[in-house]
């Protein structure tokens, strides 16, 4: 079928690509001239499509997708279709989808997991909106996702698919976590001399192999014991939304919470609240301060 792509970086320009592959027309459009873009403005785009019109955004999630939504509920016309494909927020879709409703402009949201390798791999799709708007584009779902079974699911109304993508980062982070505790451990002791070979031990016949080992593997064999990468961890936001969701319907979720909260303590040279903490067991016990290594076994009279 023919779909219309705006924004050509890594994931985008990658989801044009299989696109192609499997027999799509892709009209792709760009605000950066040197980007594999095929027309030079959302007017251009609107008027390259054929209608009903089906237009994929994967532009930075917030106020950029927002924008381009709103530009594009401008140009467009009833029975025309927006996919949204990038990390939005659930709640922005139920805004995005009411307000389209109004024009008779359909809406999905698809959340999309496959980062670079989603070109050779596939995409996993988790999309919200109606039954007729889904089988509207079913073929460009069919494409992008992984051959086979799997990878692809109608999680619910308009909102869905953001909410299921949210809650698959939050489970990431808490995963990621895990190993990343796990090899500190394996590094800590002298009894373990290679840690990263039983990481790498890991990736057949354990419980706990998984597409996350095999790139944690990867990562070792490129830079053995993470000499050259800095432990510093960014959070993109789903992993905030995850525990905000868990708060607003009571839901308990200890382990995704202290995973963020561990990326927070990672951008910190020095913790103040660990200053704090040093301080006071230096003012009740006596304990020394500010020397590595020192020993906590002071007498208290």
């Amino acid at each position: 079928m023919q779909i219309g792509l705006i924004g050509l970086g890594k994931m985008g320009g990658n989801m044009a690509e299989r696109l192609r592959a499997g027999g799509h027309e892709v009209i792709g459009y760009d605000r950066d001239p040197n980007s594999a873009r095929t027309v030079a403005s959302l007017q251009e785009l609107v008027a390259a499509l054929d209608a009903p019109r089906a237009v994929w955004v994967m532009v930075p999630s917030g106020a950029p997708t927002r924008a381009t939504i709103g530009d594009l509920a401008e140009v467009l016309s009833e029975g025309d279709l927006i996919i949204d494909g990038g990390n939005s927020r659930y709640t922005d879709d139920q805004l995005h989808g009411a307000m389209l409703e109004k024009k008779g402009i359909q809406y999905l949201d698809v959340g999309v997991s496959g980062g670079i390798w989603g070109i050779t791999e596939g995409y996993a799709l988790m999309v919200g909106g109606t039954a007729d708007a889904v089988a509207q584009v079913q073929p460009v779902f069919d494409t992008l996702k992984p051959v086979g079974a799997g990878g692809f699911v109608h999680a619910g109304p308009v909102g869905a698919g953001h909410f299921v993508k949210m809650v698959h980062n939050g489970i990431e982070y808490g995963m990621m976590q895990a190993y990343g505790e796990g090899y500190e451990l394996l590094q800590a002791v002298d009894l373990v001399p290679d840690p990263d070979a039983v990481m790498a031990s890991w990736q057949q016949g354990t419980v706990i192999k998984s597409w996350l080992l095999d790139l944690l593997v990867r990562a070792l064999a490129a830079d053995p014991g993470l000499e050259d990468i800095r432990g510093y961890a960014q959070d993109s936001g789903e992993g905030r939304w995850t525990i905000e969701a868990a708060i607003e319907n009571a839901v308990p979720l200890p382990v995704i919470t202290a995973a963020l909260f561990a990326r927070f303590s990672s951008r910190q040279t020095e913790s103040p609240a660990m200053k704090v903490v040093a301080a006071l067991r230096n003012q009740f016990g006596g304990h020394a301060v500010g020397k590595e290594g020192s020993s906590d076994a002071v007498p208290v009279s």
